[in-house]
Formats: C-alpha cells, structure tokens, sequence
C-alpha cells in the first residue's frame, strides 16, 4: 500500500503565495544562490539549458542568466509568475513534465525538503539531464529550528499533557548520498552549511518563518489553535535555553547542499578491488605490515 503523503503539498503552495503577497522573506534564499554561484564557478563550462525545479522564486534563474553560466533557463515554479527572459510553467515535483535527456544543468533551492516522494523527485531529475550534465541543490536538514522544535515539545508536555507535530521532520545529510546513488547520479556529493541566525524575541523567529512560507504543512498537523498558555510556556523556554549573553535568541537553520552528475564515459570511475598495481606502503614510504592472522 501507498504510504500516506507527510506533507499537504497544496497548503504549503498556499503558504508561500501568502509569503509573497505579504512581503517574501529571502534572507536565506539569497544565501544559497551566492553559494550556488560560488559552486558552479568550479565547474569550467557553460551551460546551454538549464532548468530551475522549484526554488520559491526567480532568483537563482535570474542569477544562472546574469552571470552568463546558462543561455535558456526552464523554471519549473511553484507558483504562477512571469519573470522576463525566463521559461516559466508552474509544476508538481513529483510529477514532473520533463523529456529525457533535456538540459546540461539542474539546480533546485529550498524547495525540495516538503516534496513527499524525494528519491522519485531525484530520479526524474536525473532522466533530464543530458549525460554529463550535473545537478546541484540543497534544502532545509535535519537541524533545522532545532530549538524551536525542543522548546514547543516541552511546552506542550507541559501544559496540555502531549506532544503534537509543528515541524516537519526534515533529512538527514547521512541519507543523501544513498538517495543521490539510487537516483542514478554519478559521483553524488554532500556537505552541510549550519547557519545561525539570531532574533530578538521567538515571535519574530515565527514572523520570518510565516514570511519564508515555512510554517507547518505536516499532514498530520495539529487542526486546532494553538493555545495562549501554551505559547508563552514556549516562549519562556526559549529565552531561557537559547539565548546569547547579548540576551538575543538563537535560530539553526542546517542547509543540506548536493550534487550529482548523469553518467558519461568521460567521468573518473572507481578501480575494481584488487585491482591496484601499487601497494599503499610504497605509496606512503612505510613498512608493511602481516598480522598472524594475514599469514594463514
């Protein structure tokens, strides 16, 4: 049987379309398109097609066109937009209308971290590209608002008896290297960027999160309001556990970045073991070794 969906996908495009109306938060997307600049600039080439899957807005594809790293760019977005010089067609991540083989670039930025069906997001992904063409994107980890997620725990345990679902169990970086792999994505690649950001009080921390469209989406969200008492508990707590001498708050937000490339002949490719003609010893200039046991 099909497990049920973790995220409400339609209320979190609802979420960010409020997120936009109101004034977008981008602080951290502005963050990931300077570091997907930095990351493509290792990569000596150019891209004639690109393709942007779900970043919450143009930035990064406006980024790709402005720095002259891709001549066409297809953002697939989450919400309808028109950004000039730009393809744009509002798409499912997990259903996505792409032909095989279709692009030299893939990136995607803080979008994929709600998308229910990951590894089936990442496999089409990888039937898009072009052989050796590369896809590099990151998303929100599993240390995300780490704080946030303790002190509402507590505070609930505490006032009401229970805990409820408020942040969505974000992945772990020890998984995306298998995910990548079993995608089909050659010479996969992960690293994580922990970012601290500090507030004044948890209510503006909550104010940012709303702005950034990144306000509880869980399926199995609590339906009923959040209780006063329940809130203040939280927000005592927080103060309590993780504020700065300065008397500012602290907010994790743990960015999973990776990469992969679709497999071509070109690429370097691991030896067979057994297959070295040179041993480790001689290479390190050292003496070797044989336990009793290596003997028999």
């Amino acid at each position: 049987m099909t497990p049920p969906p973790l995220f409400d996908t339609a209320l979190a495009r609802l979420r960010l379309a409020r997120a936009r109306r109101a004034g977008y938060a981008d602080f951290l997307l502005a963050r990931a398109v300077d570091d997907l600049g930095e990351r493509l600039g290792a990569i000596l080439r150019r891209f004639p097609v690109a393709l942007d899957l779900g970043t919450p807005s143009a930035a990064a594809a406006r980024s790709l066109l402005g720095e002259g790293r891709a001549d066409t760019v297809l953002r697939l977005a989450p919400l309808p937009e028109v950004e000039p010089q730009i393809l744009t067609t509002v798409a499912d991540p997990e259903a996505l209308p792409l032909a095989p083989a279709s692009f030299d670039l893939a990136v995607s930025l803080l979008a994929l971290q709600h998308v229910n069906d990951l590894p089936g997001t990442l496999a089409q992904v990888r039937r898009s590209l072009r052989p050796d063409g590369v896809f590099v994107g990151c998303l929100l980890g599993g240390r995300t608002l780490t704080e946030l997620r303790q002190v509402f725990a507590q505070a609930e345990s505490d006032m009401e008896g229970g805990v409820s679902p408020r942040v969505a169990p974000f992945v772990e970086i020890r998984e995306m290297g298998g995910l990548l792999q079993r995608a089909g994505f050659a010479l996969p690649v992960t690293d994580v960027e922990t970012l601290t950001v500090r507030y004044a009080h948890p209510i503006a921390l909550m104010r940012d999160l709303r702005a950034m469209g990144l306000t509880n989406v869980l399926t199995e969200r609590r339906r009923t309001p959040l209780r006063r008492a329940t809130l203040m508990r939280a927000m005592s707590l927080y103060a309590e556990r993780f504020s700065d001498p300065d008397g500012r708050l602290r907010a994790t937000f743990e960015v999973l970045w990776l990469s992969g490339w679709a497999p071509h002949v070109s690429q370097q490719k691991p030896l067979k073991p057994g297959s070295a003609k040179t041993r480790l010893a001689e290479a390190l200039g050292t003496t070797e070794h044989h336990s009793e046991g290596d003997k028999q």
